[in-house]
């Protein structure tokens, strides 16, 4: 998919949520569950909700999970709200995300060179592996977080395009996961970094699709085995468009839908930034609806 296609695509999703009664809250559940599920969380999408919306727990399904849900959906709405003050990144603010990811599920690790608690947001004292992959040494992750952080900055102030935008969002996405400065939670971590450029920008939010999660991590070690970033950032744009054209059909019907049809008939193909790759169909992520504000 194309980044003007997804530019207008997320300019119609915009409009057409805007005065959605609980259209947001609905869309932070679905975030939650996606990424949550991805990192091993057994809650369907619908229990994820029931438990969200009305405290609801899903009977035989671990406690573990159920936390792992409901910090999740408090670190998002944290992160959210220093997008909103406009809060610059630290390596403080990162820590101060991390730890509501793992407030109910965090634990104390202790390694020969010292001791650190996931759910303080305590950088790791240890080498930390996913696969064959070994991530920095941990001596190095303060400094690298510093970098990350400064860099990332000074780009909030330089970019100005809507594939500007998207770009600096998937890539701290993908440069924090590769620093993986946690003992745990550096993946819901890192798609909330994702998540908070994207809110300062006022762009609509990504979801990783939890049914895509092999293609995800093909995606971030393919990425960094060539060290060419715009292998994720391909993967990460199929993503968003199959996240909005889903929502967008949902809140616009019919109409929305041929307009949408009418964009792919008249991008401009010598124009696109990215070549697309293959084409996926929209899967739906949640069935509730909204309706609009009354006056």
């Amino acid at each position: 998919m194309k980044i003007q296609e997804i530019n207008k695509l997320a300019d119609i999703y915009l409009k057409l949520s805007k005065g959605m009664i609980d259209h947001d809250k609905y869309t932070y559940y679905a975030i939650t569950h996606h990424s949550t599920a991805i990192e091993g969380s057994t809650l369907t999408e619908k229990q994820s909700v029931n438990l969200l919306e009305y405290g609801q727990t899903a009977g035989k399904k671990p406690i573990q999970d159920h936390f792992m849900v409901l910090d999740y959906y408090a670190a998002l709405k944290f992160t959210l709200s220093l997008a909103k003050e406009k809060k610059p990144l630290s390596a403080s603010v990162i820590q101060s995300i991390a730890s509501k990811v793992k407030t109910n599920t965090g634990e104390t690790v202790n390694t020969i060179s010292g001791t650190y608690y996931t759910a303080k947001g305590d950088f790791r004292t240890g080498t930390v592996r996913a696969g064959n992959r070994t991530f920095p040494d941990f001596k190095k992750v303060p400094a690298m977080v510093k970098q990350l952080c400064e860099k990332t900055n000074a780009e909030i102030e330089r970019v100005k395009t809507f594939g500007e935008k998207c770009n600096l969002a998937f890539k701290i996405h993908f440069d924090f996961v590769s620093i993986h400065p946690f003992g745990d939670g550096n993946g819901r971590t890192s798609r909330l970094l994702m998540n908070y450029i994207q809110a300062l920008f006022n762009l609509p939010l990504s979801i990783v699709f939890k049914q895509d999660r092999i293609k995800y991590v093909e995606a971030l070690e393919s990425a960094r085995n060539k060290e060419d970033i715009t292998i994720f950032y391909r993967f990460m744009y199929e993503q968003y468009g199959k996240f909005l054209k889903s929502e967008i059909e949902q809140l616009g019907g019919i109409k929305t839908v041929k307009e949408y049809k009418k964009l792919n008939q008249t991008t401009d193909k010598k124009k696109t930034e990215f070549a697309s790759a293959k084409s996926t169909k929209g899967t739906t992520t949640r069935k509730t609806t909204s309706k609009k504000k009354t006056k």
